[in-house]
């Protein structure tokens, strides 16, 4: 029998494992990376105890599944389902550069501090005249702004909804999976939200971590996120 939690359709957030460029900070948005060895272990023990029948993540109860087409969220997601029958050739299953990584620009493989003194050094100061830079306020120079990264979240959300609008009264499984990077799904949840991305919302999303998006009171116009979930029964 699913959890209660289960009778408003879900929509479960998943962050790749780790890279090179994640174990040292490195922006990464295009850049094409495999998994490291640890990340491997990491996606491989998430979805060993969450993704599979009566599990957190049952396939039997998602309708649709939208990945990342970086290589790095690809390998994720075949570490996550390996074991459920799903796979990226499955009609369920959608390549979606809409919920790629923040395309960074001239900021990509570059750490946060040589951001800051590159632009410090240029003159550069932000939207609103900050010298101190920050991506959700002022974008990446040749790369994408807020703006631009809050349309394509948007339009991916009002997917999701218009596939789970119809099974708000939980007669119908209607789940859904976003397999995607950490910054992206950042953004992702604070748009789910409502929240402009330069809205201070504090959020942590470790490599390879799901996280849970749903509705308050079976009611669509009230989106929402887990603080804690109760699991189904083993």
């Amino acid at each position: 029998m699913a959890d209660l939690d289960a009778s408003t359709p879900r929509v479960f957030i998943a962050r790749h494992g780790e890279t090179e460029w994640t174990k040292n900070g490195r922006y990464t948005g295009n850049t094409e990376l495999e998994l490291t060895t640890d990340g491997i272990a990491q996606v491989s023990g998430t979805g060993s105890h969450l993704v599979g029948s009566g599990k957190l993540i049952d396939p039997a109860r998602v309708v649709k599944v939208f990945v990342s087409p970086r290589k790095r969220a690809q390998q994720t997601f075949n570490l996550l389902f390996e074991s459920s029958g799903l796979s990226l050739g499955d009609e369920k299953v959608e390549l979606k550069e809409d919920v790629a990584e923040w395309d960074h620009g001239m900021y990509e493989g570059w750490l946060g501090s040589e951001i800051r003194q590159s632009r410090k050094k240029r003159g550069i100061v932000g939207a609103h005249g900050e010298e101190e830079w920050s991506i959700w306020r002022d974008g990446c120079e040749d790369g994408e702004s807020p703006q631009q990264v809050t349309e394509r979240l948007d339009r991916l959300i009002a997917k999701i909804r218009a596939l789970q609008r119809p099974h708000m009264d939980g007669s119908k499984a209607a789940d859904v999976v976003v397999v995607a990077h950490g910054m992206s799904l950042r953004c992702f949840v604070k748009r789910w939200l409502g929240y402009p991305l330069d809205a201070p919302l504090a959020m942590m999303l470790s490599p390879g971590a799901i996280g849970i998006l749903s509705y308050m009171k079976h009611d669509i116009e009230q989106p929402a996120f887990f603080v804690g979930m109760s699991l189904p029964p083993a």
